[in-house]
């Protein structure tokens, strides 16, 4: 069993047109030569929806430095129409993170929750304070 220490928010970085399904996204791995496709445990769709990605048990792909030892939570959105980074969440992509989060936080009670921007300031990712928004489950 992996002991999780980080729990990193993404954002799949498509405008609000663009579509950023757990099958989307598994294709664009695979294109860019992940091994074992999608390399996020969970996928959080527009309308709430939660996609499974890799199973927890399983190293993600997503930040690197940090696989071995984090769960990757994506949500579909993160630019603006324009191509900007922006926070798109909706209310029901909210409800869901927070939820998931209160899940994985019982199971891995020791984990931070961290955005990708945090382990890595060269991305905008997820175009929200994770850190901040999340620390009361810290």
């Amino acid at each position: 069993m992996r002991t999780i220490t980080l729990i990193i928010i993404h954002c799949s970085a498509v405008k609000p047109d663009e579509l950023s399904s757990a099958k989307d996204i598994d294709k664009w791995h695979r294109e860019r030569g992940f091994k074992f496709g999608i390399g996020y445990h969970y996928v959080i769709r527009r309308n709430g929806k939660i996609e499974t990605g890799r199973p927890e048990w399983m190293v993600g792909a997503h930040c690197v430095n940090h696989n071995s030892h984090s769960i990757g939570i994506c949500y579909e959105g993160g630019l603006d129409i324009r191509g900007q980074p922006a926070d798109t969440r909706t209310p029901e992509q909210k409800a869901t993170m927070r939820r998931l989060l209160e899940d994985l936080h019982r199971r891995y009670p020791h984990a931070l929750v961290v955005g990708h921007h945090d382990l890595n300031p060269c991305k905008d990712c997820p175009c929200f304070d994770a850190a901040k928004e999340y620390s009361q489950l810290t």
